[in-house]
């Protein structure tokens, strides 16, 4: 008779509670794929050399000299080219950080001197990283072809600044952290009323009612998008007020705001109802919608901007739905567009309304 093994009995247990444990969606998703995501993410935001600023070259700047011919080449620094008055026009709203006048000097041993030009519109913070970039090249031009003077060139430390509108963190951070608010919102509170309602039967009884279904979901959505747009109005009235966030126009592009925040609600909802069909249980529905709002939160310019990323992964920033909502949303507030202006982005919007509501009429689940 065999002695009973206390080992084999154990490791037994281990192995079924492994291949449990590897099954569970939730178990691998926020042990894996989450921690995952926030190293690549951040990892490209600190690798350096994968995000690029948008300048323009000055009308008048010298392009002959060896200056120029670096800088043109770098990823780093995107150079628009378009006509001077909407050269002008980006540049006073803050879309391109600076002009770069480059000019020679009657100086042997300083060649040329570099001039930025921006606008208060611009993040302080990339004016500084565009003269790191240039000092950076000078430098490595010194080095290796300019041995014989001081310098190839100089970048003058004043700015000249154009009339815009000051740039302020708020004015970049609230709409990403509202339309975080309204996807969160939209997918986790609808996901999980939806579920609790089928699986307490309260859908099922309604059937014994004369409502249509479609009432029941209209009533229950109703209420969750009145709440939700309260607690919009709530960030960007403490946003405003408190923090100065720019509503150029006022209560009208506060207006524009509420309307955009509106369709964004609509577009959100549907992946709640998604995420509420798909789920078998409660404790599934965070791993499912995690999936959908965690991308979104990293990877839409919430944060930062998506010119922060390598160029080969913007597309897909692109492409999501919260980067049209925070896009649009700062065209409104801080450069005083309306809903016509950023018609583009509310387009592309309904296109996923129309996505997301067609999977989801297959995938929602009554009982």
């Amino acid at each position: 008779m065999h002695s009973y093994s206390q080992i084999k009995a154990m490791l037994a247990i281990t192995r079924a509670s492994l291949r449990s444990i590897l099954r569970s969606p939730s178990a691998v998703i926020f042990s894996i794929a989450f921690p995952l995501i926030f190293i690549l993410v951040f990892g490209f935001l600190s690798s350096g050399g994968n995000f690029n600023i948008k300048v323009a070259l000055a009308p008048n700047a010298d392009t002959t000299n060896l200056v120029y011919t670096k800088i043109k080449s770098l990823a780093e620094l995107k150079f628009i080219t378009a006509d001077q008055a909407i050269v002008d026009a980006e540049l006073a709203k803050g879309r391109i950080i600076a002009l770069i006048d480059i000019q020679p000097t009657q100086n042997p041993s300083q060649p040329y001197q570099i001039q930025l030009t921006s606008s208060a519109a611009a993040n302080p913070q990339n004016i500084e990283v565009i003269k790191s970039i240039l000092n950076a090249v000078i430098a490595n031009i010194n080095a290796s072809e300019f041995k014989d003077a001081p310098t190839i060139a100089v970048v003058k430390n004043e700015v000249i600044e154009v009339p815009g509108r000051t740039y302020r963190t708020i004015d970049f951070i609230l709409p990403g952290q509202l339309g975080f608010s309204l996807l969160s919102a939209g997918v986790f509170g609808v996901a999980f009323l939806f579920f609790n309602l089928r699986q307490q039967l309260v859908l099922k009884r309604f059937y014994a009612t004369p409502i249509r279904r479609l009432y029941i979901i209209l009533g229950e959505a109703l209420s969750r998008v009145i709440f939700q747009l309260m607690t919009a109005i709530i960030i960007i009235g403490i946003g405003h007020f408190a923090f100065k966030f720019t509503l150029v126009h006022g209560f009208v592009t506060f207006l524009n705001i509420m309307v955009l925040s509106f369709i964004a609600l609509i577009l959100f909802m549907g992946f709640g109802f998604i995420v509420s069909g798909v789920a078998k249980n409660e404790s599934t529905i965070p791993p499912f919608a995690n999936l959908i709002t965690l991308p979104q939160f990293l990877l839409a310019g919430t944060f930062f901007s998506i010119d922060a990323f390598p160029k080969w992964l913007q597309p897909f920033c692109n492409i999501l739905p919260l980067t049209h909502f925070n896009n649009a949303m700062r065209e409104i507030a801080f450069e005083g567009a309306n809903l016509f202006s950023v018609g583009n982005e509310i387009a592309i919007l309904f296109v996923w309304i129309v996505i997301v509501y067609a999977a989801a009429y297959k995938i929602f689940k009554w009982e």
